[in-house]
This record gives C-alpha cells, sequence and structure tokens, in this order.
C-alpha cells in the first residue's frame, strides 16, 4: 500500500519507512505528511495548525 505526503506529495510503499510518518485530522479529514514535513512542521503540527498556515 502506498501513501502519498499531504504537504509535498512524496509517496512511500515501503511500511517501515511508513512508521516515521506523522497523522494528523484537519476538518474531519485524516492527513499523512512524510518525516521530513512532520520534522519541518513540528511546532505547526503541535500547535494544531490547519497545513495551508506553513
Amino acid at each position: 500500500m502506498s501513501h502519498t505526503c499531504d504537504h509535498c506529495g512524496r509517496t512511500e510503499s515501503d511500511a517501515a519507512a511508513l512508521l516515521t510518518w506523522t497523522t494528523s485530522v484537519e476538518r474531519d479529514r485524516q492527513l499523512r505528511y512524510c518525516a521530513a514535513c512532520s520534522r519541518e512542521h513540528l511546532r505547526a503540527l503541535e500547535g494544531k495548525l490547519d497545513h495551508e498556515w506553513w
């Protein structure tokens, strides 16, 4: 199963690599972010800002 980062568009199908991805719920939608985007926008994720504000 392949997942796509909802911020940068990166795709990943390796199950081990997907463990580093972050899941967020915004406006009743489940969004997934790759490890790079998760690290870069950690404060925005923790502050629960919608990804449009990043």
